[in-house]
């Protein structure tokens, strides 16, 4: 009988790189169906005010219009998501599921009649609001930090939830980023009432 050493948990790092790395890797999955499908699968997204369309909140941020429309999501579901998985994978899956349900419903609520919406663009905008928000509300300087670097680069990025280019939806933008407001500040008071104990990275 031998006894061995208990060895260490993975870093965050590499369990969030690990985790939106898997993330994507699946969207590419579903983009590789759906092609084999003859792109069937793009009528399951948000249909606006149709009792069917309620299942497109589920499924619509899986889905997206060709590998162009994929590819141009990529980065900043890679670089976005990893950044709020730092603070562990129970708070990636909480804060997506707010701007996941925000945005999807916000986006059937008020998206034009007859049309059909998709994409993970509106975890991408959700992630980074919250990104940009939750140091202010939990008062954390590395946080807000983040945020200003995220603002330099990627701020162009939130004109995005203004009505504007023929085909894409802000609505799903706009609300998307409503929902990572809306994570921010509840998570960032909550942080801030009860300091979240730190891991390695």
């Amino acid at each position: 009988m031998s006894t061995r050493p208990t060895t260490d948990r993975s870093p965050r790092s590499l369990v969030a790189l690990q985790v939106i790395v898997a993330f994507v890797a699946l969207l590419y999955v579903i983009e590789l169906v759906d092609t084999l499908l003859g792109h069937r699968l793009d009528q399951a997204g948000v249909r606006p005010r149709e009792t069917d369309g309620l299942d497109g909140i589920l499924f619509a941020p899986l889905l997206h219009g060709g590998w162009a429309h994929l590819v141009a999501n990529t980065v900043p579901l890679l670089v976005f998501g990893f950044l709020i998985l730092l603070a562990g994978v129970a708070r990636w899956l909480a804060v997506t599921a707010v701007v996941w349900v925000v945005g999807g419903v916000g986006t059937w609520l008020v998206s034009p009649p007859n049309t059909v919406t998709i994409g993970a663009s509106v975890l991408a905008f959700g992630w980074l609001v919250y990104l940009l928000l939750i140091g202010i509300f939990s008062r954390t300087l590395w946080q807000v930090l983040v945020a200003v670097g995220l603002l330099v680069v990627y701020g162009g990025v939130l004109l995005g939830v203004l009505p504007g280019q023929p085909g894409i939806s802000w609505q799903g933008h706009l609300f998307g980023a409503l929902g990572g407001a809306l994570a921010a500040w509840y998570w960032g008071i909550r942080d801030r009432r009860h300091p979240p104990r730190l891991a390695p990275l």
